[in-house]
């Protein structure tokens, strides 16, 4: 079976487009020399993040950019025979969507809108209502942003739709509200490591974490960029600086050396289950 190496983006953007494509072009390069064949970029990669998460100032949103933009193109063309998986804020008419695509040369390959919106963000976007894998050439490919990963059923239901290796694309900053003096005490690093780890390892995927770093209004964000195994190990890690986190895996055979027991998608009980609260 053959390896995919996946590239996993530790980087700050912000407002400036024309700034964007480039560093984005700067990383799918570093990444093709390193042998990538999927490159999982952060949320907010065309545009940048919200400047302010707890009060959004209506006048200093991100752009807002259609599905179909040429700029969305650009980053396809710039991709050629890589996969790469990139974050923006979506426009349908007047409502905005915190968005993610997956491109390849070949144009778009699939497509999320945010689920799970923390309180912030719903006075800025409003929520997508699916969760869809999709085929790639590096593998079936469900993606999820930000917050998203903290529901378990979100990877779940990517998963049951054969998801092989999930794309958590994220803009997610040190916490907010209980500033901790150093990075490593920080509450929000702490759960972004646990999401991902959890998120693997309870449905024996391959997941890439890409993550901002740098500053955006008030927020720092963390880096931690990773590659995480089926079994919830960590592959690679940009730790929190600016970079990429590449590892080399057989998806297929890894994920089956996992399930080879216990298999936890074939073994969940839904009759024994709340199918709502």
């Amino acid at each position: 079976m053959s390896t995919v190496r996946i590239a996993a983006a530790a980087a700050h953007f912000g407002r400036n487009l024309d700034f964007d494509v480039a560093r984005i072009g700067k990383l799918i390069d570093d990444a093709r020399s390193q042998g990538a064949g999927l490159l999982v970029l952060p949320d907010a990669a065309l545009g940048g993040y919200l400047a302010d998460l707890r009060h959004p100032d209506p006048d200093a949103l991100p752009p807002a950019l259609k599905p179909d933009d040429p700029i969305i193109f650009e980053v396809a063309r710039l991709a050629a025979e890589m996969t790469v998986c990139f974050g923006y804020c979506e426009a349908d008419g007047d409502i905005r969507y915190n968005a993610a695509v997956c491109v390849n040369g070949d144009g778009v390959l699939g497509r999320h809108r945010k689920v799970h919106l923390p309180a912030g963000e719903v006075a800025a976007y409003t929520p997508g209502n699916s969760f869809d894998a999709f085929d790639t050439p590096v593998g079936r490919v469900g993606m999820l942003i930000d917050y998203d990963k903290t529901f378990p059923e979100s990877a779940r239901s990517l998963a049951l739709d054969g998801a092989e290796i999930l794309a958590c694309l994220s803009a997610w900053p040190a916490s907010i509200t209980n500033r901790a003096p150093r990075m490593a005490q920080d509450r929000q690093a702490r759960l972004f490591d646990l999401y991902d780890q959890s998120r693997a390892a309870e449905n024996q995927v391959v997941l890439a974490s890409s993550n901002q770093t740098g500053a955006m209004g008030g927020m720092r964000f963390l880096g931690k960029s990773k590659v995480v195994g089926p079994g919830g190990d960590i592959l690679a890690r940009t730790f929190g600086k600016a970079g990429l986190a590449v590892a080399g895996i057989e998806v297929a055979a890894e994920i089956e050396r996992a399930r080879r027991v216990l298999r936890h998608l074939g073994e969940l009980r839904f009759d024994a289950y709340r199918s709502s609260p």
